[in-house]
């Protein structure tokens, strides 16, 4: 009887052990449109895993290490999440220690910057009024920038040929409104004119409009492909040139860029607020810190780092993700402030946090954190790892909630619309050339979360988003 029993136990035993081990090909929706995208299935790295398993569903090259792109900013957000809380938050001050008398101020402003990864244009006149409430019309000194929590050389970004590209802009200590200057193009048929509003209006920066209206009867197409702008210094002035053709059809487009040094750019934006307020800076824009006697003029504080995180991760803002990583680099240091955080600070930081939830990713490369890099390497298993780490934790409505819902908002909001998946996949997505990424959660069809992890590096890469989404796909409709 025993004998019979162990010969129906064991062959069970084998079964379960096979059904145990993670699938190693591909579902044929993928590895078709895989193929179709003429990508080798050695060129992608893949993890389905139902969360709380203890072994994946489905696993290929899962260890070899990648290029995430901004799925790397899965790594920077759980971990600044953790260590400072989703109540954390950055403070922007001004300071004078120079006597006020008749709405004179006989000396400096200074301006204190606290690495604020989403100080707008509107919290900025917020912070100046402030100052000019205080009685301050006429600052007699300079415009003093205390940029000094993070290194000067980390504000240097160039990732590719395109420095005026938003995604460019690097990150300073005081990093205001992204660096961006919005430029409102509007197509005037009966004056045969392109007209070119900008917001906001540094008063150091001089805009010159060559761009032509072009007729025709066809769609907007790829417009901004037809237009170029062009930024030069002159002295102490900057000038933008802007050419090329806008096609009649557009109607009304934005066209943002990231344009001037943060000095530069901080003095223009002051300098017409300051104005607009009633008030006059006679004196020059340099760095410098904040005097040991000098008292507050006004304080503005960002929003709570919950929100920041899903601006970071629903909209894959870069800069906002580099200053979140270097602000964990500032507080690790053993007396904040004592010197300028650099990335290897924030690369400690990180990676001790790592080790302290268990998590050891020996082919772990952190360059900025925000994924905008060709360096950066992190291995789709880990990265699963990661997200299982994540759901466990207190903080994981916070983070999940971060994620772009498919079909929904942020960088999913025109994917995946329709078949039952609609909104049940928090997905990051990353996009480099030759790099396309996704990871995050699937909520398949009978209610279980699945961790999905999809890491293409290949030069057809910007062809597999068909096969992501055939991914994801498969993970909702296949539930077991």
């Amino acid at each position: 009887m025993f004998l019979r029993f162990l010969a129906f136990l064991i062959p069970a035993m084998a079964a379960l052990s096979v059904a145990a081990r993670p699938e190693t090909s591909l579902p044929p929706t993928v590895a078709k449109a895989l193929a179709a995208a003429q990508i080798p299935s050695s060129a992608v790295g893949v993890v389905v895993q139902e969360v709380g398993a203890t072994t994946p569903r489905l696993e290929l090259n899962a260890g070899t290490a990648m290029n995430p792109a901004s799925t790397m900013k899965l790594v920077t957000t759980l971990a600044a999440l953790e260590l400072l809380g989703p109540a954390y938050t950055w403070k922007t001050s001004a300071w004078s220690n120079a006597p006020l008398d008749n709405g004179v101020l006989a000396g400096d402003l200074v301006l204190r910057g606290g690495a604020d990864p989403r100080l707008t244009f509107e919290q900025f006149w917020l912070l100046l009024r402030q100052v000019r409430a205080r009685g301050v019309r006429q600052i007699a000194g300079d415009l003093v920038l205390d940029r000094g929590l993070i290194a000067a050389a980390e504000a240097d970004s160039h990732f590719d040929d395109k420095p005026l590209r938003p995604y460019n802009v690097g990150p300073d200590a005081l990093l205001l409104n992204f660096k961006a200057v919005r430029l409102r193009l509007v197509a005037d048929a009966d004056k045969q004119t392109v007209m070119a509003l900008a917001e906001p209006e540094p008063v150091n920066l001089d805009i010159t409009n060559l761009i032509k209206l072009r007729a025709g009867n066809g769609g907007c197409g790829d417009w901004k492909e037809s237009l170029r702008a062009d930024l030069s210094q002159h002295a102490n002035r900057w000038r933008l040139v802007l050419t090329g053709s806008y096609p009649a059809a557009c109607g009304e487009k934005i066209w943002n860029h990231g344009l001037l040094p943060h000095p530069a750019y901080i003095h223009g934006v002051f300098e017409q607020l300051w104005r607009e307020l009633g008030g006059s800076l006679r004196g020059d824009v340099r760095d410098g810190a904040v005097p040991a006697d000098a008292r507050q003029l006004g304080e503005i504080e960002s929003p709570s780092l919950a929100e920041i995180v899903r601006d970071i991760n629903k909209y894959s803002n870069n800069v906002m993700a580099r200053q979140l990583f270097l602000t964990l680099g500032i507080e690790s240091l053993a007396e904040r402030g004592r010197r300028p955080a650099r990335t290897e600070d924030a690369d400690a930081a990180v990676r001790g946090w790592l080790d302290s939830r268990g998590l050891r990713f020996p082919e772990l490369v952190l360059d900025n954190g925000s994924g905008l890099s060709r360096r950066e390497r992190i291995a789709a298993g880990n990265l699963a790892r990661l997200l299982s780490v994540a759901w466990q934790s207190p903080l994981m409505p916070e983070f999940v909630a971060s994620l772009p819902l498919n079909a929904v908002d942020g960088t999913m909001k025109k994917r995946l619309n329709g078949n039952g998946i609609t909104g049940r996949a928090h997905i990051k997505t990353g996009t480099l050339e030759g790099v396309k990424t996704i990871a995050g959660y699937v909520l398949d069809r009978n209610g279980r979360q699945q961790i999905v992890v999809f890491l293409v590096n290949h030069a057809n890469a910007g062809a597999a988003q068909a096969a992501q989404d055939a991914l994801l796909t498969w993970v909702y409709e296949s539930a077991r």
